[in-house]
This record gives structure tokens, sequence and C-alpha cells, in this order.
């Protein structure tokens, strides 16, 4: 939910503070977030189905997660195979007008890719450690630092990038970080954590989620979808999304603990 609206939101806006309107390309758009659809819809079945009165609820939930994780994973493949081999020439950057940059060699662009990804994970682990603790002491709730708080902190280097990629006019750039992360963990992250739970967790993870939770996903992904049809973009556009982005913070913040 923050890739998707929080990061997609302030591009624009970032973005349109420097430039009048912005042009990205809208395949791209419209391929990610129907990945992101389709990632919704396999979080949307097994809660809507989560108040079946049976016995066999339990199992029944888990085998369809585990059914569910495979199908989402098999789509995340095909989705990279449609991007970056049968139909890449769809998925090019808009034109900015800017200079070429020489590109990396590609085994010093590989080693500095993996250094960088494991210092960023042991930062971001130590981070987000702290920062959830704080949250936590200072009264917010579960909801609000798991949703709003951890997800900003831990993808700060992300947002980082899709924000001076917008700045610079490259917001096909930042449109493909920020929904091609959140396809990511929706097709990839989350599946994979549902398999691996059955080998390393204390018990079995499944796909059913908080109904609220699943609400708010839909209602993102659906924004995404609306804002990003049109290949440009412009500062108010960011605004928009920013403040749904705000309503559902304001909604997590103020939502009182449950009661045991």
């Amino acid at each position: 939910m923050t890739n998707t609206l929080f990061m997609l939101g302030a591009s624009f806006l970032l973005g349109g503070l420097n430039h009048h309107t912005q042009e990205y390309n809208r395949l791209n758009a419209r391929a990610q977030a129907g990945q992101l659809f389709l990632a919704t819809i396999a979080l949307l079945i097994p809660s809507a189905l989560s108040q079946a009165d049976s016995a066999p609820a339990a199992a029944f939930t888990q085998q369809l997660s585990v059914g569910l994780s495979v199908l989402l994973m098999v789509g995340y493949g095909l989705g990279l195979l449609f991007s970056l081999k049968t139909h890449r020439e769809l998925f090019a950057g808009v034109d900015s007008g800017g200079s070429e940059e020489n590109p990396w060699p590609m085994g010093l662009a590989l080693a500095a890719l993996a250094g960088v990804t494991v210092l960023v994970a042991l930062v971001s682990e130590v981070f987000v450690e702290s920062v959830q603790t704080a949250a936590l002491d200072l009264g917010m709730s579960q909801a609000f630092v798991g949703f709003i708080v951890v997800a900003l902190v831990g993808g700060a280097a992300e947002m980082a990038s899709a924000f001076s990629g917008a700045r610079k006019d490259r917001l096909d750039l930042s449109v493909g970080i920020a929904l091609g992360s959140a396809a990511q963990i929706a097709l990839f992250v989350a599946p994979v954590l549902v398999l691996v739970s059955y080998f390393i967790g204390p018990k079995p993870m499944d796909l059913q989620f908080w109904p609220g939770a699943v609400v708010m996903i839909l209602l993102a992904t659906m924004t995404a979808s609306l804002v990003t049809i049109g290949g440009r973009s412009a500062w108010f556009i960011g605004v928009l999304v920013l403040l749904v982005y705000s309503i559902f913070a304001m909604t997590l913040y103020l939502l009182p603990p449950r009661v045991q």
C-alpha cells in the first residue's frame, strides 16, 4: 500500500513541481497494475471465505493459500517473461529528452548491486526493528506501525531512487519502482513466505488477512490503476494519490486496539 500510494503519489508530486507535465509508458503501468489486481484477488478470496462455519475451515484456508501462492508466483514469472523477453519493446521508457548515460559493464553492475543489496538489507533490518520498537513505545497501534511506519522505513532506499528519477523527468523509472516493487511483494515475496513457513516457521502462514487491510489494498490498487491509465501526470495527480494514502494512514492511526 505504501509503495502503490505514497511512493507513486510523491513521485508525481515531486516531478510535477519541476515539470509542468510528465509522460511515462502507460502500458508498463497498466501491466504492473494488472499484476497488483491479480494479487488483490488472491488475498480477497481467503478473507471472504474466512467466515465459513465448518470444522475443516482452517485446513481449507491453508490448502487454498498454498495453491494461490503457487499461482501468484507463476503469474509473476510469466510477467517477467512478458516484459523482459517476448514483448520488451512495449515497455521502453518515454524519451524525456535527457542526455544518455554511459552504462556500467555488466559484471561491475551485478557486483555493485549484490553489495548494495546486502548492505541495505542489514541496515534496514536494524533500522526497522528500532523504529518499530520506538513507535510502539509512543503508543501507536500495531496496524499503523506495520502498514505505515515499517513500510516507510523499509522502503526508504527505493523511495529515494523513485523520487530522484521523478525530479529528473524520468517518471518511467519512478512508476516502475513504485508499482514494480508493490507487485513483487504481492506476487513473489508473500507467496514465498507462505511456502517457506511450512519449513522454518512456528506455524504455517496463509493468505487470510484482516478484512480491513484487504479492502485498503483493493482500493489502493484501483487508485493506482485509475491514475496511471493515461500515461501523463502533473503535481495535482500526486496530491490526490497522497490524500488517499493519508485517509488510510489516519484510519490506521486512530484505529482502537482489539479487545483480547
